[in-house]
C-alpha cells in the first residue's frame, strides 16, 4: 500500500537487538514479493515459526459449476442462511468463483472467529451490515457498514462481530491495492483519486494476547487447489510489541468515496476503488447524474468481451434494473459473450433524473466465473428473460 505507519515500540535501526525487559525481541519481515514490494517489521515476544501441531482443516464447500448454457444470473443472498449466526470464517458459502479471485457471502453471529490466515491472497471484506473489531497480529481494526476491510495475505487474524454482520468476501489469489493511475510513482494516491490517505483507518495500537497451544486456520494451495491446515503455535501470534511499515490492514468506508460525475453517462473505470490481480473493484454510490440536455442517465448496452461483471446491490434503488426482481441483497452476473444494460423501461424512465440513491459494490474478473454452491442454492431462474419480458410489443 505504501504509506508508512509505526506502531507501538520499534528499535532506531531495523535489523538490530530490540528488547523487553532485558529480553530479546524475534524481529520478523512480513513482506510481499520476495523482498521487492511494501513490507512490514514486525517485533514478537515468541518466536512466529514455533510450530506444534499441523493437522488437515477441511475448508467450506468449494463445488464449482460451470455458467452453461451461459446466462445472466441474479442471486439472492439474503436468502441464504435468513436465520444468520454463522462464523465469520468457516461460515462463508462460495458465491462465484474462477482462478483469481472468490467471491462469498456470510451473515454472522456474535461469537469470534477461530484465529485465520488466508496464504493464497489478500482479502477484501465488504461490509454490508453490522459492526465489530478484526483481531490481527498488528492490532485491532474496528469495522462498520459500508466498509471495505482489506487484509494483507499471511495476516493472521479474527473477526469478533459486535452485532451480526453481514459480509461479502472478495479474496484475491494475488494483491489488491487502489488502482495504479490514482497513484504517484512513489505510492501517494492523487488528487484525481477518489479518496485519500486520510480515509484510510489502520491499527492503532499493539494487540498484546498471551496464550499456548493456539489454533490458526490456514487456507493455502497445493498442486492439487485449494486447501486448508489448522497449525497450533507454541506461544499466541498477537504477541508484537510494535511494528513498522506499509504492508498492514486497514478500512475504507463507502462514505468517504468522492464519485466521478460527468455531462453524459460514465463508464464504471471512473467508480472504480480497488485492483486485484485480473479483477477490479468499483463502487456505485449515491449522486449527481449526467447533465447534458440530452442524456440518459442509465448505462447504454454494453459488451465487455474480456469480462464478467459481478453487481451486488446494497443501498437504495437501482434504476437501471427497475422491473427485474433485483432489490437489496441481490447479485447480478453479466458474463462476457453476453450484451447487458438497463431493462427497457428503465430507459425512459430515467430520462430527466438529476440523482441516483443507489449503492452497489461490482467486481469485474478478466476470467470466467463459475458458480459456488451459494449461487446455485439463491438463484432466480426467471432473471435472463427479463429483458424480453419487459420490451415493448
Amino acid at each position: 500500500m505504501a504509506y508508512y505507519r509505526r506502531v507501538g515500540a520499534v528499535p532506531r535501526t531495523r535489523h538490530t537487538q530490540h528488547r523487553e525487559d532485558g529480553r530479546l525481541l524475534r524481529e520478523e519481515l512480513m513482506g510481499e514479493e520476495g523482498f521487492s514490494s511494501d513490507s512490514s517489521l514486525l517485533y514478537h515476544r515468541g518466536v512466529p515459526s514455533a510450530v506444534v501441531a499441523s493437522e488437515p482443516w477441511e475448508l467450506p464447500d468449494q463445488t464449482r459449476t460451470p455458467n452453461h448454457p451461459l446466462r445472466p444470473r441474479h442471486l439472492r443472498l439474503h436468502d441464504l442462511d435468513a436465520k444468520g449466526g454463522a462464523c465469520p470464517v468457516t461460515g462463508r458459502r462460495l458465491v462465484l468463483v474462477n482462478a483469481d479471485v472468490r467471491m462469498g457471502y456470510v451473515l454472522t453471529g456474535t461469537d469470534p472467529s477461530p484465529y485465520y490466515r488466508d496464504a493464497v491472497g489478500d482479502e477484501c471484506v465488504y461490509v454490508e451490515a453490522g459492526s465489530g473489531i478484526v483481531e490481527t497480529v498488528f492490532g485491532t481494526v474496528p469495522y462498520r457498514t459500508g466498509d471495505y476491510v482489506l487484509i494483507p495475505r499471511a495476516t493472521t487474524h479474527r473477526w469478533c462481530p459486535a452485532e451480526p454482520s453481514r459480509l461479502y468476501t472478495i479474496e484475491g489469489s494475488g494483491h489488491i491495492a487502489p488502482p495504479r493511475r490514482y497513484l504517484s510513482r512513489y505510492g501517494q494516491l492523487l488528487e484525481h483519486a477518489p479518496y485519500c490517505e486520510r480515509d484510510l483507518h489502520g491499527p492503532g495500537e499493539p494487540l498484546l494476547v498471551e496464550g499456548e497451544d493456539v489454533e490458526v486456520l490456514v487456507k493455502h494451495r497445493t498442486s492439487a487447489g485449494l486447501v486448508g491446515t489448522a497449525m497450533s503455535y507454541a506461544t499466541h501470534p498477537f504477541d508484537v510489541v510494535g511494528w513498522d511499515g506499509c504492508l498492514y490492514p486497514y478500512t475504507f468506508n463507502v462514505e468517504d468515496y468522492m464519485p466521478i460525475t460527468g455531462k453524459v453517462h460514465q463508464p464504471p473505470p471512473v467508480h472504480q476503488v480497488f485492483e486485484g490481480e485480473r479483477f477490479v473493484v468499483c463502487n456505485f454510490l449515491p449522486r449527481k447524474v449526467d447533465y447534458h440536455p440530452l442524456s440518459i442517465p442509465v448505462p447504454y448496452y454494453h459488451s465487455n468481451v474480456d469480462s464478467d461483471e459481478v453487481m451486488f446491490y446494497v443501498g437504495g434503488d437501482y434504476e437501471a434494473r427497475k422491473g427485474s426482481g433485483i432489490g437489496l441483497g441481490s447479485i447480478s452476473l453479466h458474463p462476457g459473450g453476453f450484451a447487458h444494460g438497463p431493462q427497457p423501461s428503465a430507459i425512459e424512465a430515467s430520462l430527466g433524473v438529476q440523482e441516483f440513491e443507489e449503492s452497489a459494490v461490482m467486481v469485474d474478473t478478466f476470467a470466467p466465473l463459475e458458480l459456488g454452491e451459494a449461487a446455485v442454492a439463491c438463484e432466480d431462474p426467471a432473471y435472463p428473460w427479463t429483458w424480453a419480458a419487459d420490451s415493448p410489443a
